[in-house]
């Protein structure tokens, strides 16, 4: 089969043959018919996450955000079955025993495995996963516009969810990519005022088409002002991968807001103690998240409360589509998918300068 192989940090990833994986006693063997390209196979590929390098397999076929249809089971799946329309997320596997998992944070499980870091992913034509950890994906959706949802639409999903932001509450969100357009949407859904935060004119634009009360370009010496302005920010979301995007999320927060992080720029990030205890502020982080959050997540996006602005690339496209990313000149998101299946929809592509 055909697959984008990463083998060395820094460097491009490479269109190859490589050998059909298959599917042990528990685990289903998938057709990729759509992954997602997420800023997190950016840091993976340039390998600028010290933390993650260690554990990054190499060779590697990226990809974490996948959907397409199960074309095999080994002998101990039962609950999936030949034909199902299903996806494949980031936490490719959780143990179930240890004190995270039952404790409802399997996506903090001490042994877990991560698709497209830790095993093989979805930038291919075909991959395997557990049955346990692969989810059904409502008819109403295509595959396109479902493989997002995998990792963007879950993380903002657990994020929001764990912040408890209120009706009528103020939330600002901090990057309007492929995680930032669905935390729109999210956050309009739970009955939030929402200001969207961005460089991009487009994707502000793109903010606007779906619902937010207000944007801003955070270019603007006055944008934060303008927030603070209006009581500040009970919540704000930072999915952008940008040290000034963190700064300028603190600094918009009311006292006793909540700064969700997100988002995860290479380099570290700092804020004043004497300021974080005059406003007791909270800093809250999230990754990804759990099967729960997931299945929700699909349940919203199935009632036709949030959907993703997507456009499919051909999977030969991967190391241009890398590139794009880093230079943040997508707004939604791009998803890679096998010769024959590209769609012109809405272009997740805009130029940003």
């Amino acid at each position: 089969m055909k697959a984008a192989v990463l083998r060395e940090f820094k460097q491009p990833v490479v269109i190859e043959d490589v050998e059909r994986p298959q599917p042990g006693t528990d685990e289903v063997l998938v057709r990729v018919e759509a992954c997602g390209v997420c800023h997190s196979d950016v840091h993976v590929a340039d390998g600028d996450w010290p933390q993650f390098n260690k554990i990054v397999k190499k060779p590697l076929i990226l990809g974490h955000e996948i959907a397409g249809q199960v074309v095999e089971k080994g002998a101990g799946v039962k609950d999936l079955g030949l034909g199902d329309r299903v996806g494949i997320p980031w936490l490719h596997w959780s143990c179930g025993q240890c004190d995270f998992c039952r404790g409802g944070f399997e996506n903090l499980c001490v042994a877990q495995k991560i698709t497209g870091v830790t095993v093989d992913g979805g930038f291919a034509e075909y991959v395997k996963a557990p049955a346990s950890h692969t989810e059904k994906i409502p008819p109403v959706l295509s595959l396109v516009d479902a493989a997002p949802l995998f990792c963007a639409g879950v993380t903002v999903h657990r994020a929001l969810r764990q912040a408890q932001i209120s009706p009528s509450e103020r939330l600002a969100v901090f990057g309007i990519g492929g995680l930032g357009h669905v935390a729109v949407q999210i956050g309009v859904a739970l009955g939030a005022e929402v200001t969207a935060v961005d460089v991009s004119e487009e994707k502000l634009a793109l903010a606007r088409s779906m619902g937010a009360f207000a944007t801003l370009n955070a270019s603007s010496p006055d944008a934060i002002k303008s927030i603070r302005g209006r009581g500040g920010a009970h919540v704000a979301l930072v999915t952008s991968a940008s040290r000034s995007a963190y700064e300028s999320a603190f600094n918009c927060l009311r006292p006793t807001g909540t700064l969700l992080a997100v988002g995860l720029p290479a380099e570290n990030v700092c804020f004043a103690p004497v300021l974080m205890a005059a406003k007791e502020v909270r800093i809250r982080a999230s990754t990804v998240g759990t099967r729960q959050d997931l299945r929700e997540v699909l349940a919203l996006a199935g009632a036709g409360k949030v959907r993703c602005e997507v456009v499919a690339r051909p999977l030969v496209d991967v190391n241009e589509v890398l590139e794009e990313l880093r230079r943040g000149r997508v707004a939604g998101r791009i998803v890679l998918v096998p010769p024959g299946l590209e769609q012109s929809r809405n272009s997740a592509v805009g130029q940003t300068g």
